[in-house]
């Protein structure tokens, strides 16, 4: 897996940290506020969210989807004001309720101390990102991004979101590498598709909140892996540590 490999890209939500529940549980609640009914049932919030990501075309993808929540709940309210609700109930548990996956932090360190170029890329935005990396104390205490990624993309860095390989084309002309010099660390279909697109071969975290589009998956997938527990030993293994 890591033969001829320099660089290793890693996704954020659902990849390295333990998010997707938590944004899931923010958009229930979101919602409720907005139809003013605390006992409302919501189905399907995750796949209406990546679909409605997924089709967007705007670059604020997340307001576009705040927008979707004012048309379909028929809000009084912004998108503009939606958005800044989300955030709002979603600080707090981005400060303290999100950890790395178990074993994810080991996983990087390890890379890190046997020289390859660790790199961040999400679709999160930029305001999102700092709050893990400034606010969030789990994810500075074990593992600080500015200390293990060498090059951070949000979102905001780019034109296209996944499944587009734009951000991922990205960090090769930055680096200076070539397609099979990298491997990405991915969760989700379209992060899949995305190093797919960028002919990066891909390795896959297993993730609950992705089971929906497991068949594609690991159709699509080179690597696929229970956990980084597993992930960590198989790269032990291959490297001889």
């Amino acid at each position: 897996m890591l033969k001829d490999k320099k660089v290793i890209i890693f996704d954020m939500d659902g990849t390295l940290i333990d998010s997707i529940g938590i944004w899931n549980k923010t958009d229930e609640i979101l919602i409720r506020k907005l139809t003013n009914d605390p006992k409302k049932k919501i189905n399907n919030i995750q796949q209406t969210r990546d679909k409605i990501l997924a089709e967007c075309k705007s670059k604020d993808i997340y307001l576009e989807y705040c927008d979707y929540l004012r048309k379909t709940y028929n809000s009084y309210m912004s998108k503009e004001e939606i958005a800044n609700l989300r955030k709002s109930i979603s600080i707090e548990y981005t400060k303290n309720e999100i950890d790395y996956k178990p074993h994810a932090d080991k996983l990087l360190h390890v890379l890190k101390d046997k020289g390859y170029i660790l790199v961040l890329a999400t679709i999160t935005t930029s305001t999102q990102l700092n709050v893990y990396k400034n606010l969030n104390e789990n994810i500075k205490r074990k593992a600080n991004i500015e200390d293990i990624f060498e090059i951070v993309l949000t979102k905001d860095d780019v034109n296209e979101k996944k499944p587009s390989p734009e951000i991922h084309n990205k960090i090769m002309k930055q680096l200076g590498v070539k397609s099979n010099e990298c491997l990405i660390i991915e969760d989700s279909l379209m992060g899949v598709q995305s190093g797919r697109n960028a002919g990066i071969e891909v390795a896959v975290i297993y993730d609950k909140y992705s089971d929906y589009d497991r068949e594609e998956i690991n159709k699509l997938s080179q690597y696929q892996f229970k956990d980084f527990k597993e992930m960590l030993n198989y790269i032990k293994n291959e490297i001889g540590d």
